[in-house]
């Protein structure tokens, strides 16, 4: 009995051996790459408002809080903000690398080493779409951090990071690669590497590292409901990072690609409709006909499954392919159109600002909206296709009694109450005789198959 325990205990402690020998060791690779991390503190003079200097009134003695009461004015007064963050050198000249908002508004920025030098710091240039600042110090012969390929990252790989959270130097934290390619909420342009290395206020700007000692991201922002760190933190690929740095260095401005086109995800419904295989790609919801895409026969209700060589797996994946590619260049764009893939070749042009981009994208022709939808008329092949004469294609779904229906771009109206619908016109006429006391049967082609959704116009 004692041998058998024996032999359970070595066993337990071999396994227990094994599992220590196959995590990573950091100690050697974070010595290694210390040296290239940087502290970034920043000093601003902000101007405080009367209102934000008002004391307490019940606080004050009677005289005083008659003397504030009575309105007497009050001169601003400068008082100086400050902030931290990190970064990493990119050149042994000076370069170096961090977030646009840890330098942003600010009047001086001081960079420390990791040998304890400080030095002010000019910067280059910033973009904040892509929140990336390049910065300038004076020095030379500065330890390099070497750059990795993000194409490479993938999920459950180990990952390093190094900053100053909450001006704690040189902290160092590690965990995996939790996605990659995730797009968050107004940053379009920046397919995030989500990990769940612990990141803090500080870390911005400093570098995500590989098992390597290469920079895969610089870190950027996170997650959290609570104002500190719940295992969700994004950082900036550094194949969009180096892009942005070399145009802030040669012009101290980023150009970026442009499609002009609108899109949306390509759910399991809509991939049904278009006669995909599998949802994928990117559903263009509109083209502008002064664009880049529009100028090459993009069409709303075109499915782009693959842009200059890659495939498009998601919508997200479309914006940042685009913003990298350089305007004047022409590229091939693969898409579906009526079950039949296509390749169309399309010169990218710059993306303007967002002004430009609301006066110029493609606007609903109104005279084709009807119950909230843009629609057309069905083209020739695709009636042969459905075995349909007439029909109205749904090209967009807004806000309407369409969208309550339940119909989705790429439906084909066939019959509203019972009539055959022929033509836009026709679905117009329709429209402005329908009852408004009770729901009204429609009947729509989707994926080859016929449905009847059930639309009303009391709402």
């Amino acid at each position: 009995m004692k041998t058998v325990v024996n032999i359970c205990v070595a066993l337990m402690l071999g396994l227990s051996l094994s599992a220590q020998a196959a995590l990573p060791d950091f100690r050697d690779l974070v010595e290694e790459v210390a040296p290239s991390v940087v502290n970034i503190s920043t000093r601003s003079e902000q101007t405080m408002r009367p209102n934000q200097q008002m004391p307490d009134m019940d606080q004050l003695p009677p005289f005083f809080r008659e003397f504030f009461e009575r309105g007497v004015p009050m001169p601003p007064q400068e008082r100086e903000g400050r902030s931290l963050g990190s970064g990493f050198v990119i050149s042994d000249d000076g370069y170096i690398l961090t977030n646009n908002h840890v330098v942003e508004g600010a009047d001086t920025v001081i960079v420390r080493l990791n040998d304890r030098r400080e030095f002010i710091a000019d910067v280059i240039g910033t973009d904040p779409r892509s929140d990336i600042a390049l910065l300038k110090i004076d020095a030379d012969n500065l330890p390099v951090a070497q750059i990795a390929d993000s194409e490479d990252v993938r999920p459950g790989q180990w990952v390093v990071a190094i900053g100053s959270p909450f001006g704690f130097d040189y902290s160092v934290t590690a965990g995996i690669v939790s996605a990659v390619g995730r797009a968050l909420p107004d940053e379009s342009y920046v397919p995030f590497i989500q990990t769940d290395v612990a990141i803090n206020p500080g870390n911005s700007g400093g570098p995500l590292f590989n098992l390597d000692g290469e920079v895969v991201g610089i870190n950027s922002q996170i997650f959290t409901r609570s104002g500190g760190f719940m295992g969700l933190s994004f950082a900036i690929p550094t194949n969009l990072v180096m892009n942005v740095a070399q145009q802030l260095q040669d012009t101290g401005v980023v150009r970026r690609g442009w499609l002009g086109v609108l899109i949306q995800e390509v759910s399991r419904d809509l991939a049904l409709s278009f006669n995909l295989e599998k949802p994928m790609g990117a559903l263009v919801a509109q083209a502008s006909a002064s664009g880049p895409a529009g100028k090459a026969g993009i069409q709303p209700g075109d499915i782009i499954v693959g842009f200059n060589g890659k495939e498009v797996e998601r919508s997200s994946a479309l914006p940042p392919m685009v913003g990298l590619v350089q305007p004047g260049t022409t590229v091939p764009v693969d898409v579906v159109r009526n079950g039949e893939q296509i390749e169309l070749d399309v010169t990218i042009e710059e993306l303007p600002d967002a002004q430009t981009i609301a006066g110029t994208a493609a606007q609903p022709n109104q005279e084709n909206t009807v119950l909230g939808m843009l629609v057309e008329q069905v083209p020739t092949d695709l009636q042969r296709e459905l075995n349909i004469s007439g029909g109205v294609l749904v090209k967009e779904v807004s806000d309407g009694p369409g969208q309550a229906a339940g119909l989705r771009a790429g439906d084909v109206v066939t019959q509203i109450g019972g009539t055959v619908v022929e033509s836009v016109d026709a679905l117009r006429s329709l429209v402005d005789q329908l009852p408004t006391d009770r729901p009204i049967p429609v009947l729509v082609v989707r994926g080859g198959n016929s449905t009847f959704l059930t639309l009303r116009l009391d709402r």
